[in-house]
């Protein structure tokens, strides 16, 4: 896909997530998206195009940070509660409580018996929020070993981008399979029907971004939509099974 045709149904995408976001703000729906994904994978960058021509007041974009002394003593949920939805809101999480299970598993920020508190629990958490009424999707952006370690020296050389640069980025590839086998374990353990994961084929940033936008018109009712555009690429996003972590489907 060339950079015009790129642009061109991109825009077209998003002609179709304004008029979703009309008819979740005139009926009142509760829309949150969790983006889940190695460092590098295009989190950042998949919800800035969803976001890019929403209305700021009804779209809230959650990335926290380093949580305080009183946040590590209190309920491991309670940070993100407030960060909700409400009605008539959209809600994109660029990382979420799955952190748990994947950054601070493997770096050891987290016990092992705080570890798996939260995966006995996650998925009952889950489901009281999809019973009041909150419409959740879950996505795990997969990217090979040697697009990460592009990606991550991209923004080691690029100045716009310095920003993004963190002391996690530095052992990345190194822990590369510790955060296999934890990404491994997330998905088996916490996909269900109530809040299944859905993955990601991520090297093609450009394919990445219109299939997660494509994905969320199929998903998210709105009568006024183009059906046209709620057909994703099967080979790009789809809904997570045990056997592509056998088949390769997902970058081992």
């Amino acid at each position: 896909m060339d950079k015009k045709e790129y642009k061109r149904e991109l825009k077209s995408l998003q002609i179709e997530l304004v008029k979703l976001q009309r008819h979740i703000i005139a009926h009142d729906q509760q829309v949150l998206i969790l983006f889940e994904g190695r460092d590098a994978a295009g989190k950042d960058g998949t919800i800035k195009r969803i976001t890019q021509h929403l209305s700021p007041r009804e779209t809230r974009v959650v990335a926290l940070g380093k949580p305080s002394n009183r946040e590590q003593a209190s309920w491991y949920f309670q940070r993100y509660t407030s960060h909700l939805p409400a009605e008539g809101e959209m809600a994109l999480f660029n990382r979420s409580w799955y952190n748990r299970a994947g950054v601070e598993r493997v770096m050891g920020f987290c016990t092992d018996k705080e570890y798996d508190n939260f995966m006995a629990t996650v998925v009952s958490f889950e489901q009281l929020l999809v019973a009041n009424g909150v419409q959740l999707h879950k996505y795990y952006l997969d990217i090979t070993k040697d697009e990460q370690a592009a990606r991550l020296e991209d923004r080691r050389v690029d100045p716009l981008k310095t920003w993004k640069i963190s002391p996690i980025d530095a052992v990345a590839l190194e822990h590369w399979d510790d955060y296999s086998a934890a990404r491994n374990e997330m998905l088996q353990r916490t996909h269900n029907p109530v809040s299944p994961w859905h993955i990601v084929r991520a090297d093609n940033k450009k394919q990445a971004r219109l299939n997660v936008i494509r994905h969320l018109m199929a998903h998210v009712d709105c009568p006024e939509k183009d059906l046209t555009h709620t057909h994703p690429d099967p080979e790009i996003i789809f809904e997570f099974d045990e056997k592509h972590l056998i088949d390769g489907t997902i970058a081992s």
